[in-house]
């Protein structure tokens, strides 16, 4: 079964890509509000993918991604930043630390289960 952690501040936005994510098969869907318990719950078993909000307290989602490109138990795993910041230099920005895709908030949820299935396939 693969572990995908999804990290966001927003219940109703986790709730919203668990859901999204529920349909596909053979996931277990670990949840963190921001991202200091993301990196409490990366180390609690395997994670497989990390999908994460830029604008979170405490730990943003771009230093979640910098952290686990450059930690060497996690730079293998598959990250997608999904957020509201849709600039082109934000999606530069998060492509540049090691995010596999970017993707702006709203998003269609087949846009995110098809990204889902391709970096986890």
């Amino acid at each position: 079964m693969k572990r995908i952690l999804v990290a966001d501040d927003s219940p109703t936005m986790r709730a919203l890509i668990i859901s999204t994510l529920e349909s596909l098969d053979d996931f277990e869907l670990v949840e963190a509000a921001n991202g200091f318990e993301a990196l409490r719950k990366l180390p609690q078993g395997k994670v497989d993918l990390v999908i994460t909000d830029i604008n979170m307290p405490d730990i943003n989602g771009l230093e979640l991604v910098s952290f686990v490109r450059n930690n060497p138990l996690y730079q293998g795993t598959p990250l997608i930043i999904v957020s509201t910041e849709g600039s082109a230099r934000d999606r530069e920005k998060g492509l540049a630390l090691g995010a596999n895709a970017y993707l702006v908030k709203p998003f269609q949820p087949e846009e995110l289960q098809q990204l889902v299935s391709q970096l986890l396939n």
